[in-house]
């Protein structure tokens, strides 16, 4: 994430946003333009779309890709990369439609350049949102996956690298199972092990 501009209007970010080529997130007043991802990444996110979406096909909670801008009651406009809606989602007051107030589950995965954010101020702001009940870091570049599950006032930390491994989500009835998170997926050691070198 690049920092293009300091302190601009919630206004003047979604203008700017709108009519942008590049998506835009808006954190503490600070316009940071959101860079491309690596083939790990676009493989990560289209397997965790196809999985969950298969096992939410007759239910009443809907994937939502990446395009889906998300606010906070604080004023952080964000991309995640997956979202989880259940019921009717409630969208920011203006013609666009276009900023969802009511997310249920958020998943990031992380990249070199987003994972202090996305562990920290992030997901501080995520937790403001009253319908979040589960938010889901996932790692690109090894097996591992976190998941942070809302009781009551507290977060539940639990985490998964077998192959093997499975995490439930009981907001929404699903489980990510990580042999299906990672399918495709090519890791650095996968390489080693294969091509070992004189």
């Amino acid at each position: 994430m690049v920092a293009l501009r300091k302190t601009v209007s919630e206004a003047e970010y979604l203008e700017r946003d709108r009519t942008s080529p590049i998506k835009l997130e808006l954190v503490a007043g600070e316009i940071f333009a959101m860079a491309g991802a690596k083939l790990s990444h676009n493989r990560i996110e289209r397997n965790i779309i196809r999985h969950l979406e298969n096992q939410l096909a007759t239910g009443a909670c809907e994937v939502l890709p990446s395009d889906m801008r998300v606010k906070t009651p604080g004023g952080l406009y964000a991309y995640p990369d997956i979202t989880v809606v259940c019921g009717e989602p409630q969208l920011d007051s203006d013609e666009h439609l276009d900023t969802l107030l009511n997310p249920v589950v958020i998943i990031e995965v992380l990249s070199d350049s987003t994972e202090m954010f996305d562990r920290g101020e992030k997901f501080h702001a995520y937790r403001t949102l009253p319908s979040l009940q589960e938010y889901i870091l996932i790692a690109q570049d090894t097996r591992h996956v976190e998941h942070f599950l809302r009781q009551s006032d507290s977060w539940i930390y639990t985490d998964a690298t077998a192959a093997d491994s499975v995490i439930t989500l009981p907001s929404i009835g699903c489980t990510l199972a990580l042999a299906e998170v990672y399918r495709k997926v090519v890791f650095a050691d996968d390489n080693e092990t294969k091509n070992p070198q004189d």
